[in-house]
Formats: structure tokens, sequence, C-alpha cells
């Protein structure tokens, strides 16, 4: 993860990087010494991992939002949340920690493969505390 979290350097240039002339729809792993931790699907994976390391909301940094949260454990608002400098210097903090995992990838191509493909996978690596799967 950590060339995802490199500074200047976005999904396009990673591509090249890694041989691919596109990014792709896929489910990713991230890996944390040797034991997955969370399991995610996207249509562009390389731009998702790289929001994971980069992005500045919890829309876009999700699994980082989700560990600040359960680390903080304050009642407030997901706004409050962002706002407020403690939670900040948390947030901050997990996206540095994720940049830090290792991650794998498989390009899926069938959006019902690909949806099936994320729980079986988080059931199977036992990812559980992360991936939740609740719905809204």
């Amino acid at each position: 993860m950590a060339d995802f979290a490199e500074r200047g350097v976005g999904a396009k240039t990673l591509l090249k990087r890694y041989g691919r002339t596109k990014d792709f729809s896929g489910c990713y792993v991230l890996v944390e010494k040797g034991k997955p931790i969370y399991v995610g699907i996207s249509r562009t994976v390389f731009q998702r991992l790289a929001r994971h390391v980069k992005g500045t909301s919890h829309f876009d940094a999700t699994l980082a939002y989700r560990m600040s949260e359960s680390s903080m454990n304050t009642p407030m608002t997901r706004a409050e949340r962002m706002a407020d400098d403690e939670f900040g210097k948390l947030f901050a903090g997990k996206k540095k920690d994720l940049a830090t995992l290792g991650v794998a990838y498989v390009e899926i191509e069938t959006a019902l493969e690909l949806h099936v493909f994320e729980p079986y996978c988080a059931m199977m690596l036992d990812t559980c505390e992360w991936n939740t799967f609740r719905t809204h």
C-alpha cells in the first residue's frame, strides 16, 4: 500500500509501474504481517486503494475512518468527527498505518461475481473485524 500513499503519484502512474494499461474491476485484500484484515471491491481498484490512504473524508478513506471511530469511541456524528482535531489526527495516523500494509488483488469483470466474491473472501479470510456488511 506504500506505493498508493506516495505523494504526487496517482493511479495512472501506478498502473504503468505495475504494467497495466488501465484500471480494472476487482477484489482486493489488505494484509498485515501475513494476516488478511480487510476485503474490498471496486470498479477501479487502483483508484480505490489510493483513496484508502490519501482520502480526506469518510467517503474516501472508509476503513481508516472506521478504525479511528473504533479507537476514539466518542458519540459524535460523522461531520462532527471529521471536524474534530483529535479525530483528525487519529484519522491521519490510521491512513499512515494502512500505507504499511500489503495488498493482493484479483481482476473480476462480472458485477454479480464481484459482489458475491467479496463476502465469500471476507468469510474465508476471517476479516470480520472490519468487514461487517451491516445494512443501512
